[in-house]
């Protein structure tokens, strides 16, 4: 009887599990990893996402080496929020998805955010002052 049970379930056809094997042999891709365009456009058309951000990234860096610090870094903070925009709006990002969408969007974005303030009030000059930070180096200097 019991092996008439057993020889019922082996017909059934298997549904796919949804846990994790617990013996992984390679990483899946991230979520939005795909192309951002057909295979028979040239791989840089392919990767554009990817590449902006990067050519952003690039110019703040040139602007800071030609000692303009701040509108650089702001480039550099404006373009990673750029990449959590692309990361948020498009469906396929290419390599521009590294983790799920949530810890991209998450990075990118506090990445950006906090280099775009951290821009706005370097010194001397600051395009914006927030007092509760003098308050708290005030308090751990002393």
């Amino acid at each position: 009887m019991a092996a008439e049970a057993h020889s019922e379930q082996a017909s059934e056809p298997q549904r796919p599990s949804r846990r994790f094997p617990k013996l992984t042999r390679d990483t899946a891709r991230p979520e939005g990893g795909g192309r951002a365009a057909s295979g028979e456009h040239s791989a840089p058309a392919r990767q554009w996402p990817l590449l902006a951000v990067m050519a952003g990234v690039a110019v703040g860096l040139l602007l800071v080496a030609v000692d303009a610090f701040r509108i650089g870094t702001l480039v550099i903070g404006l373009s990673l929020l750029a990449g959590a925009a692309l990361r948020w709006a498009l469906p396929s990002v290419g390599m521009l998805a590294v983790r799920s969408r949530f810890t991209d969007l998450l990075t990118y974005g506090v990445l950006g955010a906090v280099i775009v303030l951290l821009s706005m009030m370097v010194q001397p000059r600051p395009w914006i002052h927030l007092p509760f930070l003098d308050d708290i180096v005030h308090f751990t200097v002393r």
